[in-house]
């Protein structure tokens, strides 16, 4: 079989990876600065940001490597990680009452073959209270997450409903991927 390397340290892709059937992967963490042109639009900057992670990445030429970026958007505009509580707070009473866009970039590529696409899905987070807000974010949860919020753990307690793929609001559209895969002879099911 094919060997398949992710190019990412977050514990969330690797979990997904292996819910969908790959449990055999190395991991190999790139160092990439994420700047990218002004003038890209949302899903222009996950995809950019995730080929340069790629090439960043050094492969064997029989190797599949996989890269993502997942970036959260509300009005067009980047909500990135919190950088502290209050940061936070501002974040998420942004986003209460409102919806938003997740956008994620994948990149696979094996050798000198490389192919990017990207995922964009609605979420719609209900009104909350400063105090609802802060009793989340003193669990710790929303400190190293995009937006500032997990919806796999307690901040599915603030969204109200999804448009798109749920795995994609978690960082990998899993759908996407498993379709890329396919192109470069991975089939999952």
């Amino acid at each position: 079989m094919t060997k398949i390397v992710l190019a990412s340290g977050s514990p969330r892709r690797q979990e997904l990876l292996q819910r969908i059937g790959i449990t055999d992967f190395t991991i190999r963490v790139p160092q990439v600065e994420e700047w990218y042109p002004d003038d890209l639009s949302p899903a222009e900057i996950v995809s950019y940001i995730s080929r340069e992670k790629s090439q960043a990445v050094p492969s064997d030429a029989d190797e599949i490597v996989i890269t993502a970026d997942t970036m959260v958007f509300l009005d067009d505009k980047r909500l990135g990680k919190p950088t502290d509580t209050e940061d936070a707070l501002r974040m998420l009473t942004a986003l209460a009452g409102r919806h938003h866009t997740v956008c994620t970039g994948v990149t696979v590529r094996q050798g000198e073959r490389i192919l990017t696409r990207s995922a964009a899905t609605d979420v719609y987070f209900r009104s909350a209270t400063e105090s609802e807000l802060r009793a989340y974010i003193a669990g710790g949860e929303p400190m190293d997450k995009a937006g500032a919020y997990g919806v796999q753990g307690q901040g599915a307690l603030l969204v109200e409903r999804i448009d798109g793929d749920f795995f994609n609001v978690m960082g990998l559209p899993v759908l996407l991927l498993s379709c890329m895969l396919r192109e470069f002879g991975v089939t999952l099911l």
